[in-house]
């Protein structure tokens, strides 16, 4: 059906093109037409890569220069103004990265996954920082922020230590007692680190039944500049909605996407969006 959402996610009023003022669409289209590599665009330029004709390109671009967001530049040519950077500046500023991954969450929540989380590392263990969640009460397991696991334990602690230095690995494993949550739960040594090392591989976490019975888990790292783990991201489905792999096969894209989202978040904020921890 033309315009339908995408399956497992709900239509959104944005998505219907019904909805949408085309003058806005094409002002924006302007806008994206000037990248890193490309500062400065002539009004053909800028026709041409944003799909418009001259005419329509060259009134968006006055009215754009009229409000700040363009400015002149030699040659009859134009680049972004500051002023653009205050839209930026006032959609990443101001809130935590569990405020900015909420929305994501929702997203996905109940459409694709029963629950889905945030959470960062500290002292071998994982603590939430935003939890989205809907049918999981029967199963006792509560995780709202603050809560704090044992990341040996997790698939979301798994995908944050598993792109750590391996010393550090062994660091935060070693910070906490591991223990047994079910009888598939690894608690020794070798066998984590060698769990670390196939999650790195594969790109994601997977925890069938590890950290609570009946639960399936996928989690991926949000990942800074330099290629260190910030945070995670993780979808859990009850027992019987899908099996394992499946689950894998469907949530893993997912948890990945919202971790770039995540990543590319904190990176455009130049540090406004912190990690921030919860206490004890």
């Amino acid at each position: 059906m033309d315009g339908a959402a995408p399956p497992g996610r709900e239509e959104r009023p944005g998505d219907n093109p019904k909805n949408q003022v085309q003058s806005v669409a094409k002002a924006f289209a302007v806008l994206q037409a000037f990248s890193p590599g490309i500062a400065e665009l002539t009004v053909a330029e800028v026709a041409a890569r944003a799909g418009l004709d001259r005419g329509t390109a060259f009134r968006l671009i006055h009215t754009l220069l009229g409000l700040g967001y363009l400015r002149q530049a030699e040659g009859r040519r134009f680049r972004l103004a500051l002023k653009c950077l205050q839209l930026g500046h006032a959609a990443l500023a101001g809130h935590g990265l569990g405020d900015h991954a909420l929305p994501l969450l929702q997203g996905l929540v109940p459409q694709i996954a029963d629950a889905g989380s945030l959470g960062a590392l500290e002292a071998g263990e994982v603590i939430y920082l935003a939890r989205v969640e809907a049918g999981l009460d029967r199963y006792g397991v509560a995780r709202p922020p603050g809560t704090r696991v044992g990341a040996y334990a997790t698939a979301l602690g798994q995908a944050i230590l598993a792109w750590l230095p391996r010393e550090e690995q062994v660091a935060q494993l070693e910070a906490v007692p591991r223990i047994k949550l079910s009888e598939r739960t690894l608690t020794e040594l070798d066998a984590l680190l060698e769990r670390l090392a196939a999650v790195r591989a594969q790109g994601y976490a997977l925890s069938d039944g590890e950290n609570a019975y009946g639960l399936c888990t996928v989690a991926a790292p949000v990942l800074g500049p330099e290629g260190t783990p910030l945070a995670g991201v993780s979808l859990t489905i009850r027992g019987g909605r899908l099996p394992a792999e499946a689950f894998a096969a469907l949530a893993a894209p997912r948890v990945q996407t919202v971790a770039t989202e995540l990543a590319a978040a904190i990176r455009l904020s130049q540090g406004a969006i912190g990690v921030a921890r919860g206490a004890r």
